[in-house]
C-alpha cells in the first residue's frame, strides 16, 4: 500500500513512511521527500546561498559585459535590477512546492510531465547547468593561472601552448574542477557548509577591484559623468531588450530548479524571505560594483576589460592582485557548486535513480562541463548574451510556464506526494508521458526561440534573419515570449480535463473531503 502523507499545521507535508516506495524504480534517497524534522535551513541559510551564488565572476561580467555593449552605468544598473525583479516571480512560485512537500525539481516536474516526461524538463536544465560548472570553472581556472603567474613569475605566464593556451592555464582549469568535486562528493550538507561560511568573504575581492579603481581614476566622479554612448533612444532599445531577456535568463535555470534547496526549508516564510533578501540585493551589490569597476577601468586603461580576472591582472601591486584573486576563486567555488552542481546532479540521479547518485551526478555535471568547451562561451560579450544567455533562457522560460501553471492554477498546489513516486499511478499520464506538457514546451520555445538571429559581424551561429524570420522580433522577448506561450497553451490543454476529474471525484466521494492528493494547502 502506498504510504499516506501528513499535512502539518504549518501547511508543509510529508509522508506517513516512504518505506513502501522503496522498491518503486523512480525512488531513490536523493530524490525522497525531505522529513519535516530535517528541513532546518532558515532566512539566513536562504541569504547565504544567493550571496555565494550571486558573487562570482560570471554575475560581475555580466554587469560588466554591459559596459562593454555601450550602455552607462545607469542604463546598466536598470537593466540588470529589472531583470533580477522579474525572475523573482516564477522562482518563488516554483520554490512553494519544494517547501510543501520537501522534492527536488525533477520530482516536481513530474506532477506535470509525467514520470518519465520529467526526464525531459531535468536533462534540459541540467544540460544547461554544464554548460554554466564548464564556465565558471574555467573563470575560476583563469583566476588561479593569473594568482600563481604573479607569484611564479613569467616562466608560468608564458608556458608552451596546447590547444591556443598556455599549458599552465590548461593545469588551472584541472585544479578548480578537482576541488569542486572533491567538495560535491561529500553531499549536499558540505555543500551547505562551505556556503554558510564562505557567503560573508566573497565580497572583498570585488570590493577590492572597486577600491583600486576609484582611487586611481580620482573618485566616482569621472565614472558617473561619462555620456551614454547608446544614448536613450532606439539605440538604446534595440539593445536593452535582448540585454534584459540575458539578465532574465542568467537566473533562469535557478527559477525552475529553486526546489532542489527550499525542499529543506523551515517554513514558507524562512524561505521566501531568504530569497527576498537574497536575490535582488546581491545581484545589485555585484552590479554596482562590477559597472563602477569596468567603466572606471575604462577611464584607466582605453578600454572596457569586462573579465575581473583580466582586470585585476593589470593592477600594479601583486598583493592586491594576489588578495582579490583568492576571494575570486572562492566565491567561484561557492557559486559553481550551488547553482551549477546540485540541480544537475538531482536530475541525472532522476533519470537513473537505481544507478546514479547525488555524487555520481555531479561527476557527470563535471565532465560535460568540460566537453561542452565552456572557453568559447565565454570569449565574447555578443556570444555570452545574445547567443548564450538569451537562447537556452527561452527554452527554460517554456518549462517554466509549464509549471507554475501546472502548480498554481490547474493543481491549486495540492499534489499526491507518494504518486509521485508511483509507476501507473496519478502522473503516468500516457507511458509516464503528458503530452499536454510537452506540446506546451514545444510551443512555447518555438515562440522563444524560432526566430533566434545573430546580429552582422557578432560571429555567432543563427542567421541574419532569424532561424524562422517572421518570428525574428519575438527572439529579443525571448524568455516572456516562452514562459506566456507554455502558459497559455498547457492551460488550454489541460484546464477541461481538471474540470472532468473534479467532478468524478466529488460524485465518488459526497461529502467528503480529498485524501493524499488534496491536502490541506499551505
Amino acid at each position: 500500500m502506498a504510504p499516506s502523507q501528513i499535512t502539518h499545521p504549518d501547511g508543509r507535508v510529508e509522508l506517513s513512511d516512504p518505506a513502501p516506495l522503496r522498491g518503486s524504480r523512480f525512488f531513490n534517497e536523493e530524490l525522497a521527500p525531505v522529513p519535516v524534522e530535517k528541513r532546518t535551513w532558515n532566512t539566513y541559510n536562504y541569504f547565504a546561498l544567493w550571496m555565494g551564488m550571486a558573487h562570482n565572476i560570471p554575475s560581475y561580467a555580466l554587469a560588466s559585459s554591459l559596459i562593454a555593449l555601450n550602455m552607462n552605468w545607469l542604463q546598466a544598473l536598470v537593466t540588470i535590477t529589472l531583470g533580477n525583479l522579474i525572475v523573482l516571480v516564477p522562482m518563488l512560485l516554483n520554490s512553494h512546492a519544494g517547501t510543501k512537500y520537501g522534492i527536488p525539481f525533477p520530482v516536481f516536474a513530474r506532477a506535470f510531465y509525467g514520470i518519465r516526461g520529467a526526464n525531459l524538463a531535468a536533462l534540459l536544465r541540467a544540460f544547461i547547468a554544464c554548460g554554466w560548472f564548464g564556465i565558471q570553472t574555467w573563470v575560476g581556472g583563469e583566476a588561479i593561472y593569473i594568482l600563481v603567474g604573479k607569484l611564479a613569475g613569467g616562466g608560468w605566464r608564458h608556458a608552451a601552448e596546447v590547444g591556443g593556451q598556455p599549458w599552465t592555464l590548461w593545469l588551472s582549469f584541472a585544479v578548480f574542477w578537482v576541488v569542486q568535486m572533491l567538495i560535491i562528493w561529500r553531499g549536499m550538507e558540505a555543500v551547505r557548509r562551505f556556503e554558510n561560511w564562505t557567503a560573508p568573504l566573497v565580497s572583498v575581492g570585488f570590493l577590492i577591484l572597486l577600491a583600486y579603481v576609484l582611487v586611481k581614476a580620482g573618485g566616482p566622479g569621472p565614472i558617473l559623468a561619462e555620456p551614454a554612448k547608446l544614448g536613450w533612444g532606439s539605440g538604446f532599445w534595440k539593445v536593452f531588450a535582448p540585454s534584459l531577456m540575458a539578465m532574465i535568463a542568467f537566473w533562469s535555470t535557478l527559477s525552475l530548479n529553486m526546489p532542489d534547496f527550499t525542499r529543506f526549508g523551515g517554513s514558507q516564510g524562512k524561505q521566501v524571505r531568504g530569497q527576498l533578501l537574497g536575490l535582488p540585493t546581491t545581484m545589485t551589490f555585484i552590479a554596482i560594483v562590477a559597472i563602477l569597476t569596468t567603466s572606471g577601468g575604462q577611464l584607466l586603461y582605453g578600454e572596457a576589460i569586462w573579465d575581473p580576472a583580466r582586470l585585476a591582472d593589470r593592477f600594479s601591486s601583486p598583493v592586491l592582485v594576489v588578495v582579490a584573486l583568492i576571494a575570486l576563486v572562492l566565491a567561484t567555488i561557492s557559486a559553481n557548486l550551488a547553482a551549477n552542481v546540485v540541480s544537475p546532479s538531482y536530475d541525472f540521479s532522476n533519470a537513473f535513480p537505481k544507478r546514479v547518485t547525488f555524487a555520481l551526478g555531479g561527476l557527470i555535471t563535471g565532465v560535460i562541463g568540460v566537453v561542452i568547451q565552456p572557453w568559447k562561451l565565454y570569449s565574447d560579450p555578443n556570444i555570452y548574451i545574445f547567443t548564450w544567455l538569451g537562447f537556452y533562457g527561452g527554452i527554460l522560460g517554456a518549462v517554466a510556464g509549464v509549471l507554475v501553471a501546472g502548480y498554481w492554477v490547474q493543481r491549486r498546489r495540492s499534489l499526491d506526494l507518494a504518486g509521485l513516486y508511483t509507476e501507473r499511478g496519478r502522473y503516468w499520464f500516457r507511458a509516464g508521458w503528458s503530452w499536454q506538457a510537452l506540446v506546451a514546451t514545444v510551443v512555447g520555445a518555438v515562440l522563444a526561440v524560432g526566430g533566434a538571429y545573430t546580429a552582422p559581424g557578432s560571429g555567432g551561429p543563427f542567421p541574419a534573419d532569424g532561424l524562422i524570420p517572421f518570428l525574428k522580433p519575438v527572439y529579443d522577448y525571448s524568455w516572456v515570449a516562452g514562459l506566456i506561450g507554455a502558459f497559455v497553451v498547457y492551460l488550454a490543454l489541460t484546464l477541461p480535463g481538471r474540470a472532468s476529474e473534479e467532478k468524478e471525484e466529488v460524485s465518488e466521494q459526497p461529502g467528503q473531503g480529498r485524501v493524499g492528493a488534496a491536502a490541506v494547502d499551505g
